[in-house]
């Protein structure tokens, strides 16, 4: 055995000669990770990025990896869907057995990759497959992972919330959710909500897209262009990086909801929320009451403020900060979130003495985004940042339907924010007066977050439905970088 003598990063760690296939070749492993082997011809596996974990098995080593599909192995990292392989190799010597299991073990728990995750599966969302997502798709990459779970099934809404006030957090080192984006939005909002808040929502939170949206794990997986699979997300978590996410507080009197994706009113969230009655289309539902939407096109009175980002100081006409939102009570108060005596109050961010603009309605569409992606076909804000302490505000004031499906046609790519029908302004802070339709004063609109309703107005789809806030002025601020996601670098 051959062990050491090169620069740290291409040292030999390992070197020998083992049984692969009833042959004796030669396999070494390489401070950079690599492990490298012939047969008929060159091989290797890099660690970091390939391999999820290995196995004894009596006296071989099975070395469990994921690759593109199509491919054998190779030392570049491919960017298509993936496939789970293994490589087997039988030392020739019990102390060879120990010593490469001992290199290999040291090697992985260097890398600081999860051991012990929760899992929330929410079986009613999309087209309710994620049961089987997870048990044919994500179950066995984290058994070859060799990763401790804990899975809990949603029962109903707001289950995943509950369940992430009360976790004993000390027990995970990350939470996954196999779900859509509602999942994550309700941990996030119950990890918020805990007294150790401040603690509680820097454990990291993985996605594995089974739902109708996907945003935020499509954003997070088109971001070093790979494919948005069930195999890239879960290999991501298992890899074990991360990133910060920044989180919105929308604020209206003393109530509170944290928001990581977006918010919409008028067109955007008409279609979100009225297409529900369509959710067993999957995700073509939203493409289908679009195009109903657009036929009976709505306009909304209202007004938005706004504290630009650099650069957008030109956009709307000056105004002050007229304090926090005053409404009347919440339809629903007794039941609605309040904000918690040692919970998070929201971003310290000073709205006082800043640079307001206004924009006046009437509008079309009012749609804030905080990461590119708002679902698997929709690229709502391409300049949208995980962690830029800014959302993309994008506003459709007016527009001929013809033009109008233009535009929509072109949100796969994101090329319609250069549609001169559309202003796209990077915003602070941020507040949204709605007002009642242009075309039916006695009826008004839908406040939509993170594909949840925020307000339901008078006369609009299932307005007898309890609602968290009134349709009426609310406010957003943003901190930077708050919560923190498994993501692929």
């Amino acid at each position: 055995m051959d062990q050491g003598g090169q620069p740290e990063n291409l040292s030999t760690l390992l070197s020998d000669r083992v049984l692969v296939n009833g042959t004796v070749v030669p396999l070494t492993f390489t401070g950079d990770g690599k492990l490298r082997w012939t047969g008929k011809d060159q091989r290797c596996l890099t660690m970091e990025k390939e391999v999820l974990g290995f196995a004894l098995e009596g006296t071989r080593i099975q070395v469990k990896y994921a690759v593109e599909k199509g491919d054998g192995i190779c030392c570049l990292w491919n960017r298509g869907d993936l496939v789970r392989q293994s490589f087997v190799f039988e030392p020739l010597s019990d102390d060879s057995l120990r010593l490469w299991s001992q290199k290999l073990r040291d090697y992985i728990d260097s890398l600081g990759r999860p051991k012990r995750l929760l899992v929330f599966v929410n079986p009613y969302g999309g087209k309710k497959s994620a049961t089987k997502i997870f048990s044919e798709d994500v179950k066995p990459y984290l058994e070859d992972a060799d990763v401790q779970i804990t899975v809990i099934e949603t029962k109903h809404q707001l289950h995943a919330k509950e369940v992430a006030k009360t976790l004993d957090l000390s027990k995970y080192d990350g939470i996954v959710c196999v779900s859509g984006d509602g999942i994550l939005v309700e941990v996030v909002n119950g990890l918020l909500e805990r007294e150790d808040w401040a603690a509680a929502i820097k454990i990291p939170i993985g996605m594995v897209p089974a739902g109708t949206g996907n945003g935020m794990v499509k954003s997070l997986l088109d971001a070093v262009g790979q494919p948005c699979s069930t195999s890239n997300a879960i290999l991501a978590v298992i890899r074990g990086h991360k990133c910060s996410l920044d989180v919105a507080t929308i604020l209206q009197g003393e109530t509170r909801f944290f928001s990581v994706l977006m918010l919409a009113w008028g067109l955007i969230a008409d279609i979100d929320i009225e297409s529900e009655k369509y959710r067993w289309m999957g995700s073509a539902r939203l493409d289908f009451y679009a195009l109903q939407r657009l036929l009976h096109l709505r306009h909304y009175n209202g007004c938005v403020s706004f504290v630009p980002a650099p650069g957008f100081e030109d956009y709307g006409e000056p105004t002050g900060y007229h304090g926090e939102p005053t409404s009347e009570k919440s339809p629903t108060e007794e039941n609605s979130v309040k904000t918690q005596r040692h919970g998070y109050h929201g971003s310290d961010f000073k709205l006082e003495n800043k640079h307001w603009r206004t924009i006046s309605g009437p509008f079309i569409s009012v749609w804030l985004h905080n990461v590119p992606w708002g679902s698997e076909d929709c690229m709502a804000a391409p300049k949208a940042k995980f962690s830029d302490g800014c959302l993309d505000l994008i506003i459709v004031r007016d527009s001929p339907k013809l033009p109008l499906l233009s535009l929509m046609s072109k949100m796969n790519d994101g090329s319609h924010v250069k549609s001169p029908h559309v202003t796209y302004i990077k915003v602070k802070a941020f507040v949204l007066e709605p007002g009642p339709r242009v075309e039916d004063p006695a009826k008004e609109g839908i406040i939509d977050s993170d594909g949840e309703v925020l307000a339901r107005g008078k006369g609009t789809y299932k307005c007898d439905q309890k609602a968290l806030m009134a349709y009426d002025k609310l406010q957003l601020t943003l901190d930077q970088g708050l919560a923190t996601l498994f993501a692929p670098v």
